[in-house]
């Protein structure tokens, strides 16, 4: 049975540690995020974190009731990210696509918890905050209930997945990410006319743009198609 997590005025009377920090679940999640992005998933175990935390493992149960737990808290940090100094601006689509971009790229700059945590629904406050503004933005712009939730269902997944590729290309070592990025000049930019014309023919624009996310291009595809169907509407 999992354990029960304490009240956070009862964490704040705790002792500090042998280093003098006082433990959070903030700082936890810092540390969490820091030892992802050194160590990979495989080296974020609530030893090591104890470890670096100078606090014993057990201590993080104070705090999150399993290591499943603190992945959740991981994920949703990094939506606060990305909502952190977010304002909605009144315009539907220049609002939508500014928290787009900002999911985006909070996850990407964190490769390792982006792998991690993608695929998980925290219900926590800023992933609920996250949704509440993107439901907000689609209803005030006059979509019907039944086309928000479709709309916003294709644009969340639609991040966290190009989210989820971009980061798991990131999180390549090195040698291997680059030797994806090379294959489209190495492989694709010499292959001939006469057995590939129209990868011959696309050669040098693949090999300028695949390496890219194209995440910002499927987000305008999908913004472009909401803005028709509201304008069917009208």
């Amino acid at each position: 049975m999992p354990k029960a997590v304490v009240p956070e005025e009862k964490r704040r009377r705790r002792r500090p540690t042998k280093s003098g920090t006082v433990l959070s679940e903030d700082l936890i999640v810092e540390t969490a995020l820091r030892m992802l992005r050194e160590h990979g998933s495989a080296g974020l175990t609530a030893r090591r974190l104890g470890l670096a935390l100078d606090a014993d493992p057990s201590t993080l149960y104070r705090y999150f009731r399993g290591m499943d737990d603190l992945t959740l808290a991981i994920g949703d940090a990094l939506i606060g990210q990305a909502l952190d100094g977010w304002r909605p601006t009144g315009e539907w689509r220049a609002d939508l696509r500014s928290v787009g971009l900002r999911i985006h790229a909070a996850y990407v700059a964190h490769p390792q918890a982006a792998v991690l945590t993608t695929s998980r629904v925290t219900g926590r406050a800023n992933e609920l905050a996250a949704d509440e503004a993107v439901l907000e933005v689609l209803r005030s712009a006059g979509f019907p209930l039944p086309d928000t939730v479709r709309i916003y269902h294709a644009f969340i997944d639609q991040t966290l997945a190009f989210a989820a590729l971009d980061a798991a290309s990131l999180a390549l070592p090195s040698a291997a990410l680059h030797a994806d990025e090379d294959m489209w000049r190495s492989t694709y930019a010499r292959l001939p006319r006469t057995t590939h014309p129209r990868i011959a023919e696309a050669a040098p624009l693949l090999a300028a743009r695949m390496p890219k996310s194209a995440y910002a291009t499927a987000l305008d595809m999908l913004l472009d198609s909401a803005e028709a169907q509201l304008a069917s509407l009208r």
